[in-house]
């Protein structure tokens, strides 16, 4: 192909090219560095004329450029061209894989001849647009130039177009800084420093306890050095804390080498006699457990490090670490400079590629309400996931190909070069402190041994094994490199070694004395009794503070413009306070996080919708109505030094929002952190941070939270889908005194029940199932004097001034409350008594025998529910009455059928069912 072949098409390209040169003279700053430095080195030439690009003169004024000239335009865009390709696709020919001798072919897209090349051009001189420090240079010392930056031992992603100041910032960074420092031979001991102590633990823990499950790092244990000398860097510019959140692999290793947690407490947790001392429930495995310590060395500053404990469903970790990361970043007061708080992601190739919730969980980086400053992605990547090869585990290119969806920049690594790993590891830092976004580092490298170490790899991957079997370890390679480059010395190596073994054996035969756990758990508080869970808090509010708050929450700014519904809403909320109306639901819960913040608590709700509400119940956020973009927040507006409401609409998202939610509310226990989910039913799509968090945390891992979970439950013909928030679900998590699950049915309960999870010393979470009919039905409302004294209830008595007379009991929970109070009101009836059952768990055993004591001639007890007879509170509360219900009074249930969905969808059959539940109760 020659010049002359392809003139058409350039000549096509020159309108887009002067259009470009003009916009370069009069404000370069609007170009990409790449056009900048392409016209810098034309004018340096002096070729500007040559080719026709001058300021005044364009196709426009009739002028053409002749053959001659564009050819030349041509040669010069397709040289600059042939830049750029590397730029975007050097990666691929990259030599990352320590499992292959030679690095990958050269791409389709890197082709000489698919750039407008042949062979002859080798030797011509061509502009090097600024790569080169010579304006000219032969097209052969440019391809060695841009293989050198780009193809060797790290792919460079970051050429998207999306983000033109990081990309030229990198671009420039990598062509002129990265590969002149290099690391420093102190660094480099560093580097082979930790090395020893990675991979001298693996060994000695797989020759100790063989067979053990430890999920080894053996392979990419280059990790350690790269975290270390980040963290390193990270303290000397100023981060004080970092929160890690990790797979399994490698966790003992960073547990210890990074966290300095002691060696004889991990060989501890090996032991079969190994009993945790501290409290851990039932506790869980070792490299699902976390810790917190720090990094320091001599003449370093320490950073505070946390590990948050994680199941095996790898990747929940993500947004719960997120949360953690933006609480104390909150804490510090700090919250819009994030540099002093990092929040660090390792990932494993398959979880990363596989799992939503990454996807979720970076779609958080740039919210307001979620945004942490930008994290660091470390994927050990052993191109192998169990006994899956990458061909069946993902479509992509690369495990990492996500971050292109946000335009994020990828170091794909060879763990064989620790250090361009290490080098890539302070890179990623300086990215992410200087552009606040996240960065991926894909280590490449393998696993010495099966997915864990009982399991045979050579079953699934023959071939790939027979090669790992015989490969050097990472640490003797980059430590005869450096004895070749006399950093080191042999026999200073050998004393390096030996020290750390020495450390290791002291440590494994002084264990036995010590097999009790601390660390994290150190200072957890027993599980309270049940009783204590039922002592009474005080949690009224003065009726002149409940007035005073409502005056200022209700009061609308100078100059907004409220929408007139909403407008008469609060007009209405300040009468109920001032003139003593009912209060409703929305007025409660604006009541109980108003004199929260006015106590000083912050307040966070965030959720799909919350700020109006999805019944536009709340409305705790107002827009202007003729300037859209001014939003008022009122709860915001009390008083000064009150505690910070923040209330934020959650992407269509439940997993990860959930997960970011628990972990803000571990680090920040003195704050009411809730998640709303739009119907109860979208609790289903954060299922696994229920089960695996929320409602185990504190058994598994000593983890406290006091989160809280508004569930929309109620039956009001919605269908499957909205009618349902799963009760039953969280009834069959309950145990050891784990949550709270409470089905309020008044304003009042509801107030009394979120400033008790404040006032109140005991950290248990706390699901809410909310109700959707009753937010205006007329009787569920609540007197203002009801919220100036007592406490929630956990069960509520019926209002019947008698109970003599009294044949038929009733229990229930939940709306259907007032369904039956106003069929008994129209029936007339004074011979069936209703119970409610507020609090479902724990059950307050002792406030229900004390209640059923004063029914003295029942002659039946029915359990009541909306919901299926599978679903609900049934199978949970049956064997609970049994026990409890006077012997010999028979005990039925009245509901809904078995079911394989929540609800019909249909309203006419809905309302049927509805009134066959109605007439069972009163058919005595």
């Amino acid at each position: 192909m020659n010049v002359n072949q392809t003139l058409e098409g350039e000549t096509a390209n020159l309108a887009l090219l002067e259009s470009l040169y003009q916009q370069y003279q009069t404000n370069p700053a609007q170009l990409s560095l790449s056009w900048q430095r392409y016209f810098e080195a034309l004018d340096r030439q002096g070729v500007e004329a040559k080719i026709g690009l001058k300021p005044a003169l364009s196709v426009k004024d009739g002028i053409s450029a002749s053959k001659e000239d564009v050819s030349a335009a041509a040669v010069d865009s397709r040289i600059f061209q042939l830049i750029e390709a590397y730029r975007r696709n050097g990666h691929l020919m990259a030599h990352v894989n320590p499992l292959v001798s030679q690095p990958p072919e050269e791409p389709e897209s890197l082709r000489l001849d698919r750039l407008g090349f042949e062979e002859r051009d080798l030797k011509r001189f061509f502009p090097t647009f600024g790569l080169l420090p010579q304006g000219q240079a032969p097209l052969s010392s440019l391809l060695d130039a841009l293989r050198n930056l780009y193809c060797r031992h790290i792919g460079f992603e970051y050429k998207y177009g999306s983000n033109p100041d990081l990309e030229n910032w990198l671009q420039n960074y990598i062509e002129k800084e990265f590969f002149k420092t290099g690391l420093s031979p102190e660094q480099k001991r560093l580097t082979l420093e930790y090395l020893n102590r990675s991979e001298l633990l693996e060994t000695f823990l797989h020759t100790k306890y063989v067979g053990q499950k430890r999920f080894s790092l053996e392979g990419t244990e280059t990790l350690i050095p790269m975290l270390a000398l980040m963290l390193e860097s990270a303290s000397e510019e100023g981060v004080e804390e970092a929160v890690l959140g990790m797979a399994h692999r490698g966790r003992l290793n960073v547990l210890t080498n990074i966290l300095n947690k002691s060696f004889q407490l991990v060989f501890n947790e090996f032991e079969d006699n190994y009993i945790p001392e501290s409290f851990e429930g039932m506790g869980d495995v070792k490299y699902h457990k976390g810790f917190k310590g720090h990094y320091a060395r001599l003449n370093a500053k320490k950073i505070r490090l946390t590990v948050s404990p994680n199941p095996s469903h790898l990747e929940s970790v993500d947004s719960v670490v997120e949360g953690m990361t933006r609480a104390k970043q909150f804490l510090e007061k700090d919250e819009e400079d994030r540099k002093k708080v990092i929040p660090i992601l390792i990932h494993g190739d398959a979880a990363l590629s596989g799992q939503g919730v990454v996807y979720e969980t970076l779609q958080l980086a740039k919210l307001p309400g979620y945004a942490t400053g930008g994290t660091i992605h470390l994927v050990i990547n052993n191109q192998i996931g169990f006994t899956t090869i990458p061909r069946d585990l993902r479509s992509t290119v690369y495990c990492t190909d996500i971050a292109k969806a946000f335009g994020l920049p990828v170091f794909h690594v060879n763990a064989e070069d620790p250090d361009s790993c290490v080098q890539v590891a302070l890179l990623a830092l300086l990215v992410r402190q200087r552009f606040h976004c996240d960065v991926f580092i894909d280590l490449n490298g393998y696993r010495k041994y099966g997915h864990n170490e009982s399991d045979e790899p050579a079953f699934t991957q023959p071939i790939e094994y027979r090669v790992i079997r015989n490969k050097r370890p990472i640490r003797e390679i980059y430590r005869n490199r450096l004895i070749e480059q006399g950093i080191v010395q042999k026999g200073e190596m050998d004393e390096w070694e030996e020290r750390f073994k020495l450390g290791l054996q002291e440590a494994h035969a002084h264990q036995k004395e010590h097999l009790t756990s601390v660390g994290q758990n150190q200072d957890l508080m027993s599980i309270p009794s049940n009783q204590a869970l039922f002592d009474p808090i005080e949690t009224g509010v003065a009726k002149d503070v409940l007035v005073a708050l409502a005056e200022r929450f209700c009061a609308v700014p100078n100059g907004f413009h409220l929408h007139a519904k909403l407008d008469h809403l609060i007009k209405e909320r300040l009468k109920m306070v001032k003139e003593d109306k009912p209060i409703d639901w929305g007025m409660a819960e604006y009541l109980a996080y108003a004199t929260l913040l006015w106590e000083g608590t912050p307040v966070r709700l965030s959720g799909q919708d919350c700020c109006r509400g999805t019944f536009s119940h709340r409305h705790a956020m107002w827009i202007d109505q003729q300037r859209e973009e001014i939003e008022y927040y009122p709860l915001n507006h009390l008083k000064d030094g009150q505690g910070r409401f923040e209330v934020f609409n959650s992407p269509l998202s439940e997993m990860a929002i959930l997960g970011f939610e628990y972990g803000y509310s571990v680090v920040c226990p003195q704050g009411l952190t809730i998640w709303e989910a739009q119907f109860g039913d979208f609790g289903n799509g954060a299922q696994v941070i229920i089960d695996q968090y929320i409602a185990s945390g504190e058994q598994k891992w000593g983890q406290r939270s006091k989160l809280v979970l508004f569930l929309p439950h109620g039956y009001e013909g919605q269908g499957p889908e909205h009618s349902s928030g799963r009760l039953e679900r969280f009834l069959t998590l309950a145990g050891h005194d784990n949550m709270q699950i409470v089905n309020p049915t008044t304003p009042a309960q509801f107030f009394h029940l979120l400033r008790r999870q404040i006032h109140r010393d005991i950290e248990k979470p706390l699901i809410v199932f909310t109700p959707k009919g009753l937010l205006r039905h007329p009787a569920a409302t609540s007197r203002l004097d009801e919220l100036t004294q007592g406490s929630f209830q956990e069960i509520l008595g019926d209002p019947l001034p008698k109970p003599q007379g009294v044949r038929r009991l009733v229990l229930c929970s939940g709306r259907i409350y007032y369904d039956l109070l106003t069929k008994r009101e129209k029936d007339q009836r004074k011979d069936v008594a209703f119970i409610r059952l507020e609090q479902l768990y724990p059950l307050n055993a002792r406030r229900l025998i004390a209640l059923l004591s004063l029914y003295t001639g029942l002659q039946d007890c029915l359990w009541v529910q909306e919901e299926p007879q599978n679903m609900g509170a049934w199978s949970y509360i049956y064997p609970c009455l049994n026990e409890l219900l006077p012997r010999g009074l028979p005990l039925f249930y009245v509901g809904r059928e078995r079911s394989a969905t929540p609800a019909t969808g249909s309203h006419s059959r809905h309302e049927q069912e509805h009134t066959n539940i109605l007439q069972q109760v009163f058919q005595l």
